[in-house]
């Protein structure tokens, strides 16, 4: 997560990214057409002006997009309002250079004379036009930046709150049922004891770390067998994880809590309790991990246990603010199911 972290105290974007350059050329593209409609024919064909207008324009923001690309190194080091004054300066610059080499090589080196405009005309709706379009660039990016802390501290309160609500009811549980094991036996005790500890070591990690699949999924197992000892047969899960790759990192504890919440919700509140199925599978846009557990009937009213999503929005959040995209964890839900599935992205 520490990547992440980098990238959210980033005030400029990653313009060495395809994805940004992509965008780049495709809003120059979109100037470019309003520019055309905008401006009288120069030569009585807009088709021309078009592409003259994105060659032009093309030019000036890959060149910008190339030199702040090379500069970024630098620029994240230094504070947001040097960064924003800094780049605003190289990319007036890059336009300027641009401009001159444009008007040079179509006035005076090929003796087109397509401006048919002095040099002075020329420049101004040029630079003028590049400071307004990229003073609402960097005004954009910074607001964004923006929106990415606020979104990643609400995520690490959302987690804070979670640690601090550690349910008391589960670690009198676990106290209860250790107790109970020390005479008869004390060896699945110590199990029970270690299980507890490791559970308790990454529920109180720093929000914003990471971990393998393999790492999660062992823990949320450790949570299964602590929770075994205490439901006895009611407490059935069924693995099917094979093929998945153990490397893909994610943020911890996005799975054992949606976990904890299947129990509580599903299985504590019926007499003869039931089967979690914790199925996953490799597709086209990542790794889809589901958890399905029973509900109770209809009619029955449990108190207390209606609909506590901090859990779940604290997954989705997390994994949105990770991952940099949203809707990762889906809710579905039947006359006898309830069924939360996890899309995990492969990141390069």
């Amino acid at each position: 997560m520490r990547q992440n972290r980098q990238n959210i105290a980033t005030f400029l974007p990653d313009f060495c990214d395809a994805r940004t350059v992509f965008v780049v050329i495709l809003l120059s593209e979109l100037l470019a057409i309003v520019l055309t409609l905008a401006q009288p024919p120069f030569i009585d064909n807009q088709v021309y002006d078009l592409a003259m207008y994105s060659l032009f324009i093309q030019w000036v923001a890959l060149s910008c997009t190339g030199v702040l690309c090379i500069a970024r190194r630098w620029l994240q080091n230094v504070s947001d309002h040097w960064a924003a004054s800094i780049s605003y300066v190289i990319t007036l610059a890059v336009t300027l250079i641009i401009a001159e080499l444009a008007f040079w090589v179509f006035s005076r080196e090929a003796g087109l004379n397509y401006f048919r405009v002095s040099h002075t005309t020329f420049l101004t709706p040029i630079m003028g036009t590049s400071a307004i379009v990229w003073a609402l660039a960097l005004r954009y990016f910074y607001v964004q930046h923006q929106w990415r802390v606020r979104v990643a501290s609400e995520s690490e309160a959302r987690f804070q709150a979670l640690q601090s609500r550690i349910k008391p009811h589960f670690l009198f549980n676990c106290m209860n049922t250790i107790a109970s094991l020390i005479r008869r036996n004390p060896a699945l005790a110590e199990e029970v004891v270690e299980d507890l500890s490791d559970l308790f070591r990454a529920s109180l990690q720093d929000s914003q770390q990471i971990c393998t699949l393999a790492d999660e999924i062992a823990l949320c197992k450790r949570y299964l067998r602590i929770e075994q000892q205490r439901l006895g047969s009611r407490l059935k899960a069924i693995w099917e994880l094979d093929g998945l790759p153990d490397t893909v990192r994610l943020p911890v504890l996005s799975i054992q809590p949606l976990l904890e919440n299947a129990i509580y919700h599903g299985i504590e509140p019926v007499p003869e309790g039931g089967t979690i199925h914790i199925r996953g599978a490799v597709q086209t846009d990542g790794i889809m991990i589901s958890i399905e557990n029973p509900l109770p009937a209809a009619n029955r009213k449990i108190p207390g246990r209606s609909g506590n999503r901090i859990a779940q929005d604290n997954v989705r959040q997390r994994l949105s603010s990770y991952f940099g995209k949203d809707d990762l964890l889906h809710v579905s839900q039947l006359d006898s199911s309830y069924k939360l599935t996890i899309t995990i992205p492969l990141k390069a």
